[in-house]
């Protein structure tokens, strides 16, 4: 492709150099630059990508991308290599890497879905509905990329950086996909990385103070503006009117098509007549001219919000009320809620909660419908926020009836340091708990003690299949654990 192909859309471009020049690739690191490659430099965090143009033109570029207001001093360019000013290189990044892969999101339908808790789940049943009912379909998000049912990549981020995103898309559109439901992070918003894909639908689940910090969000304000810009791509989309912010969306966006659901404050769809208990939840609603019974395969009232998030979206494109409530009543999402049948039949759940707030959303949804004892096996991750640890341990030791504080993703740090931490949080809230370092052995004494009346919430580390220890990733598929477990004190 010419680079000038690349550039459509973009305004406010300053070149040096030859725009007629064939491309290869975009990148944005560096060190992946190979010969006549594009080079976006871009500020983070912690490092500034205009340190590395050298490096990325004796790697092959032969396109460079600067921001405005950089020192151009200290920038060396040769003479066969073009230089591009850009006055965001973020926004040059998403709208080069989408003109590159010749526009994938207008080939399908593109779904969004933002806000705080719940974006994975709600996606996954999207999805799985979608997918029911014979669409091809694709998925991205917190849990990886997926082509229907198989997944063609994992994601470092919810919302993987706009080259990364772009390509996904190319793929899927080449594989004929008819749909996308993607979690759309509010970094990802804030940081342009869906920037010129074409939405055909958006949806806001919730917000809560999950990502406040000086490298995310500096306040909700910053938070929530940030997830505004979804519903300034597109103009039809779903919002939740129980949630304090979810209810402004449909008075700001007045030209646009929203459509609210809830189930405590008057929503177009609503929930009725609620049913939890440990491993479902059921409630009523109107799936077609008349309310209909739905059962939903996770606990929690949080689930039914998902559900009916999932309802409003798969009704839209017009599918079979029967598929929809199939799928619900059997959905599994790995990582969330995630009931683990096994042979004993005692309940065990996996779940992601690795924050204060998720751990205590899980444990006391799971202690109003638990009629024996909730029994938590979870730990912190190391290299982490360090302040979390101890509340963590508080929160176990006041809402679960026995804990377990083990090891989740040491990282670099001591794992016995780390359960320490946590540790100071637990003590004086219950009597109830021990500490046991090796993660397999933890959950092997929380299935030793438990019956079919308890619940086992394993929590921290959900869909991951790793345990990553001084920096090397090592296979932990806790499902694979849970039934090794069970099938040898079955031998025994």
């Amino acid at each position: 492709m010419k680079l000038k192909e690349t550039l459509i859309g973009l305004e406010g471009l300053k070149a040096k150099g030859n725009l007629d020049i064939d491309i290869t690739g975009i990148e944005y690191n560096s060190k992946n630059i190979k010969e006549g490659n594009i080079f976006v430099a871009i500020k983070g965090n912690n490092t500034d990508g205009h340190d590395y143009i050298s490096e990325a033109i004796n790697n092959g570029a032969k396109v460079i991308f600067i921001e405005e207001g950089c020192d151009l001093k200290k920038i060396k360019i040769q003479k066969d290599v073009t230089l591009i000013m850009a006055p965001n290189t973020r926004i040059a990044l998403a709208y080069i890497s989408s003109n590159y892969y010749g526009n994938p999101t207008k080939k399908f339908k593109l779904i969004g879905i933002t806000g705080t808790k719940g974006k994975t789940t709600t996606a996954f049943m999207v999805k799985n509905i979608l997918s029911k009912a014979g669409k091809k379909v694709g998925l991205i998000g917190t849990i990886g990329t997926y082509i229907n049912e198989k997944k063609i990549m994992d994601n470092e981020r919810t919302t993987p950086e706009s080259v990364e995103l772009q390509k996904a898309f190319a793929e899927m559109a080449k594989e004929d996909v008819e749909f996308v439901v993607m979690e759309v992070s509010s970094q990802s918003l804030k940081l342009h990385r869906v920037e010129n894909c074409k939405f055909d639908l958006v949806a806001f689940t919730n917000l809560s103070e999950d990502h406040i910090s000086e490298k995310e969000h500096v306040n909700m304000q910053d938070y929530f503006m940030s997830k505004l810009e979804l519903f300034k791509m597109c103009k039809t989309g779903f919002t939740n009117s129980d949630d304090l912010y979810g209810a402004k969306i449909q008075n700001l966006f007045p030209e646009n098509n929203i459509i609210t659901y809830g189930i405590d404050n008057y929503a177009n769809v609503m929930a009725r007549d609620i049913t939890v208990s440990n491993t479902y939840a059921d409630f009523r609603t109107k799936l077609t001219d008349r309310n209909e019974r739905i059962k939903v395969g996770i606990p929690g009232r949080f689930s039914v919000y998902n559900a009916l998030l999932a309802i409003c979206i798969t009704k839209k494109y017009g599918i079979d009320p029967e598929i929809i409530k199939e799928e619900l009543a059997n959905i599994k999402v790995p990582g969330r809620s995630e009931i683990i049948d096994n042979k004993k039949d005692i309940p065990i759940m996996i779940d992601y909660a690795h924050t204060p707030k998720s751990l205590e959303s899980i444990l006391e949804t799971v202690k109003k419908y638990t009629p024996g004892r909730v029994i938590c096996v979870f730990g912190c991750g190391g290299d982490r926020d360090k302040a979390k640890r101890p509340i963590m341990g508080e929160i176990a030791g006041k809402l679960a009836d026995y804990t377990i504080i083990t090891s989740d993703n040491p990282r670099t740090e001591k794992p016995e340091e780390i359960i320490s931490e946590i540790e100071t949080g637990i003590k004086g809230k219950t009597k109830e708990y021990k500490t046991i370092v090796d993660r397999k052995k933890a959950i092997t004494e929380a299935i030793k003690m438990a019956n079919k009346r308890d619940l086992i919430v394993i929590a921290g580390k959900g869909h991951e299949m790793y345990q990553e220890v001084n920096e090397e990733k090592y296979p932990f598929d806790e499902k694979k654990i849970i039934k090794e477990i069970i099938d040898s004190k079955k031998q025994k």
